[in-house]
């Protein structure tokens, strides 16, 4: 058996609905859910929604709904992502509901008591409710919060601390070997600054009082809930049966080759330092992966539900397509940097890869099969002076490297470079120019006809297979056109331009 590979995504609290940069997370990791599927690699991709947090209590509150109903039509828009951005996810976990996590991380808890490295502590300190998390006075920004621009409030209270500092060396271990792969390597120097500095215990718990009540109890201390960060990531092990003795568990965790969890830049810290270090406490295997990305902004200012900038992936589904949301989020944004996105730019990169680019190509390729060879494509030599079945060829392998190191823009690169070339034959070649020589009498232009015609289908083929994971929808209907064999389908425009605000 091939070996498996675990996908994840950070669960985002439920305190408002789903921005688009959610949507590039969820879909930066269903592209790698599929590729690996596509190249027959056993793979399970989770995702889900963190509704113990304190600030959806305070959400509720505002909102002057009941938390329980809050966070189940909050988490319910999140799961409705599904289809509008075509995710192939195979599993989704809300943290609340699902009978799976409480117990789990109860478990998990338990485990990490066992090995003595959680104790009662006092704390005093600046906590940020936008983070859900505390802060020492020199990690602040002029005395606010770099994340969320506002002052921490001063928080005393009696806490469960969890012995981060026993674990520093150990830490550093992994991530200076590689056994814990941060990526790109600007977020593993970032990791290993941390740790080397000195790492010190953190507060793994809260005051139900303070919560509500709402949120998971720690064990044998009803007065404490879990501390949404240690709740949260357990997410990840909980979805697998996490301590019942589940095959799921030992499939995907203890016996996947490659744990990937795909997070945002903000909570870097908390996967790449706080999870390994509970995971080495409870004696279970690290994750082998964390890829971060940057930001989307829009106007420069960080898409975000907290800041009042946001961008709907539904409604941009309804009104663009699902392949130019995915596309844009797939070409657009950096490997490393933020990107600012407008509906002008995802219009444009639509039309200008898919419609004028891709679009056009399969669609002449197939049209001309049609006309000049009637559907039917043969096994003609192809003329030694065409080397695009080779560039072609070439394809997977390239897109291989680039998603190994998480480029997804390099990758769409990738395919861009074959539509190009296709599209240069077709010019260079000019088909229909062949045709008219066979019909008068030319039986060479015939012969390179039929050569050109075979290439460009190979080329158009491998295209749609390799777009797959990329745009699924939109591959499936190129695989339509192009059919197979020694015959093509019906041409017809698989991407539809699109109409968007003006550029200026």
């Amino acid at each position: 058996m091939l070996d498996s590979v675990y996908v994840t995504t950070a669960i985002p609290y439920v305190n408002a609905e789903p921005h688009l940069g959610h949507a590039l997370e969820l879909v930066q990791a269903d592209v790698l859910a599929r590729h690996r599927r596509l190249r027959a690699a056993p793979t399970r991709l989770l995702t889900g929604t963190d509704d113990n947090a304190l600030k959806n209590v305070t959400a509720a509150r505002d909102a002057g709904v009941p938390v329980a109903e809050f966070v189940t039509a909050n988490a319910s828009r999140f799961a409705a992502l599904h289809d509008p951005l075509a995710l192939s996810y195979d599993d989704f976990i809300s943290t609340a509901s699902d009978p799976r996590h409480a117990p789990g991380v109860q478990r998990l808890w338990r485990r990490i008591a066992a090995q003595g490295d959680l104790y009662r502590h006092r704390y005093d300190g600046l906590y940020c409710s936008g983070c859900e998390r505390f802060y020492d006075p020199d990690e602040l920004t002029g005395g606010t919060c770099a994340e969320h621009g506002v002052p921490p409030e001063r928080v005393v209270e009696q806490n469960w601390f969890f012995r981060l500092s026993r674990y520093s060396d150990q830490l550093l271990r992994a991530l200076e070997s590689g056994r814990l792969r941060v990526e790109p390597a600007a977020k593993r120097h970032e990791v290993l600054a941390f740790v080397r500095n000195g790492l010190r215990d953190f507060s793994v718990s809260r005051p139900a009082a303070r919560a509500g009540g709402w949120g998971i109890p720690v064990p044998d201390d009803p007065e404490q809930v879990v501390y949404v960060w240690l709740d949260a990531l357990a997410n990840y092990v909980t979805a697998l049966g996490y301590g019942t003795g589940d095959a799921a568990y030992e499939r995907w965790w203890t016996g996947s080759s490659e744990r990937i969890h795909v997070v945002g830049k903000g909570i870097l810290r908390f996967h790449a330092v706080y999870w390994p270090a509970l995971l080495l406490a409870a004696g279970e295997p690290l994750p082998t992966t964390i890829f971060v990305h940057d930001y989307l902004t829009a106007d420069g200012a960080k898409i975000s539900k907290s800041a009042g900038t946001t961008a709907d992936p539904v409604d941009l589904a309804r009104r663009y397509g699902t392949d130019a949301v995915r596309w844009w989020l797939l070409s657009e944004v950096p490997r490393v940097g933020d990107a600012d996105f407008t509906e002008a730019r995802l219009a444009a990169r639509h039309d200008g890869d898919l419609a004028h680019g891709l679009g056009n190509l399969v669609n002449r390729t197939v049209a001309q099969a049609r006309r000049f060879r009637d559907g039917g494509i043969g096994t003609a030599p192809v003329p030694g002076d065409v080397d695009i079945v080779t560039t072609a060829d070439l394809l997977p392998a390239e897109i291989d490297r680039q998603l190994a190191v998480f480029d997804f823009r390099a990758a769409t690169d990738a395919l861009r470079t074959l539509v190009d070339a296709g599209n240069r034959l077709v010019e260079a070649e000019r088909p229909w120019e062949l045709a008219r020589r066979e019909r008068d009498g030319d039986g060479s232009a015939g012969e390179r006809l039929d050569g050109v015609l075979t290439a460009l289908v190979h080329a158009c083929r491998v295209l749609a297979a390799e777009l797959a994971p990329f745009l699924p929808g939109g591959a499936r209907q190129l695989q339509d056109q192009l059919g197979s064999g020694g015959s093509v389908g019906e041409p017809g425009p698989a991407f539809p331009r699109v109409t968007a605000p003006s550029l200026t």
